[in-house]
């Protein structure tokens, strides 16, 4: 395995970097070792899906651990725990829309819109894991077919 592989999955698992540079890193490592573009696709698609449910599971440990020290406890209990409060409210009517936007959010190929930021809003506002990983794994396919698009020059087409 070349190194760039290694490195294309690194990024990907990273927070700001995602699949938007893991993706053209590792189409880099299969052009120029004949594997076919649609594997390495498959691979950094489901590196960054198995990214979403480890995220769920170490922002809760994370929790659980700073849960233990009181002044966690009070900054969490008078904002995060307002924060939801305010938003299951709101969010009861708005529901649907929240999934839609979520699957936009994380569809935008720029840093700071992928699985890391949306894992970390679904646990802040409290929404339901099993619709937003799906919500969540959606977007990741769309912004891969995205940053797919643009690395093999589709876009440039239309211009």
């Amino acid at each position: 395995m070349d190194l760039r592989l290694i490195y294309a999955i690194l990024l990907t698992l990273a927070p700001l970097t995602e699949l938007r540079v893991g993706l053209p890193l590792a189409m880099t490592y299969g052009i120029s070792n004949q594997v076919p573009l649609f594997l390495i696709f498959t691979l950094i698609i489901l590196v960054n899906l198995i990214l979403i449910l480890i995220l769920f599971l170490l922002i809760d440990s994370i929790h659980k651990f700073l849960g233990r020290f009181s002044l966690y406890r009070t900054w969490f209990d008078r904002n995060l725990a307002r924060l939801r409060n305010k938003v299951s409210r709101i969010g009861r009517k708005y529901q649907n829309i929240g999934y839609t936007a979520l699957i936009i959010f994380v569809a935008i190929p720029v840093p700071g819109t992928g699985v890391w930021s949306a894992c970390i809003i679904t646990w802040i506002l409290g929404l339901d894991r099993l619709k937003s990983t799906v919500a969540i794994s959606m977007g990741v396919i769309l912004a891969g077919i995205i940053v797919l698009l643009g690395s093999l020059g589709i876009f440039s087409l239309i211009y």
